[in-house]
């Protein structure tokens, strides 16, 4: 056990040996942490809250009370094999989150980005790859394998079916069951979760240029256009075109031109 000096511990918080707790953390009232912990400098744990599993908490994290963070799988597959989760800096795990470890099966690692925002009651599940600067609203959750990709917002009491992929910049709406990817940028919403458009919200606070925006409209159009083509046919067309040229298209492309398990929420 290795508990930096200027770490401090409340009395009735468990540490267990081998824990590793930086400089400056902050352990309150009834913590748990496991022997395979480590703790990145200035973490904030809440009372009540239990990392455990081999997991990694980077810096200036917060966790606030009965999150679990780091518990095995929930997967009957799971056979007790030593998995990881791995959770960046200046994340904050608000009330009730859960987050779990990887599966052998899935590549042995759960993996969180930088300066997220997890919200009361939210799940990120084993061998999730979520990106920087994810916002998960209350009870929002990610079943196993989802792959999230920066900037993107889902949306309160919304599921993503395990093996998603969502692209970067998108929005996912409250109460929306996401079953298929999802385009960067797209806008997502209704209980069967739909393609209804694009995170123009999102696009303007990042301040995207007037003439990225139009090239992704037109972009979505030409993707809905075809009839007789398949999704990805008219994504490889686009990228072929001249017509349409910005970054943000050809992120699209590469996505959707990219492996799928789940194939893809299209245009509507």
């Amino acid at each position: 056990m290795g508990i930096h000096a200027s770490a401090n511990v409340h009395p009735s918080a468990v540490i267990e040996d081998g824990a590793v707790i930086g400089a400056n953390c902050q352990i309150g009232p009834f913590c748990v942490v496991g022997p395979e912990v480590t703790l990145g400098a200035g973490v904030v744990l809440k009372s009540h809250a239990i990392v455990t599993g081999w997991t990694d908490i980077g810096d200036d994290c917060q966790i606030f009370p009965f999150s679990s963070i780091g518990e095995i799988p929930q997967d009957k597959k799971f056979g007790g094999e030593r998995t990881r989760l791995i959770v960046g800096a200046r994340n904050r795990i608000r009330e009730g989150v859960t987050m779990n470890t990887g599966t052998e099966g899935g590549g042995g690692i759960t993996r969180v980005g930088d300066d997220g925002l997890f919200l009361a009651n939210a799940h990120v599940a084993h061998d999730c790859q979520v990106g920087d600067r994810v916002i998960m609203v209350n009870s929002s959750a990610l079943a196993g394998h989802c792959i999230v990709g920066d900037d993107v917002i889902i949306g309160g009491l919304s599921g993503v079916h395990q093996f998603v992929r969502v692209g970067r910049g998108a929005i996912i709406g409250a109460v929306s069951m996401v079953t298929n990817d999802v385009i960067p940028y797209g806008l997502v919403q209704g209980p069967r979760g739909r393609l209804d458009g694009l995170n123009l919200v999102g696009l303007k606070r990042k301040g995207v240029a007037k003439a990225d925006i139009t090239a992704l409209r037109a972009a979505l159009q030409a993707l809905k256009q075809g009839e007789g083509a398949s999704f990805q046919e008219r994504a490889r067309r686009l990228g072929e075109s001249d017509e349409i040229d910005s970054e943000y298209v050809n992120e699209i492309v590469d996505f959707v031109m990219g492996d799928s398990d789940r194939s893809f929420l299209t245009p509507e």
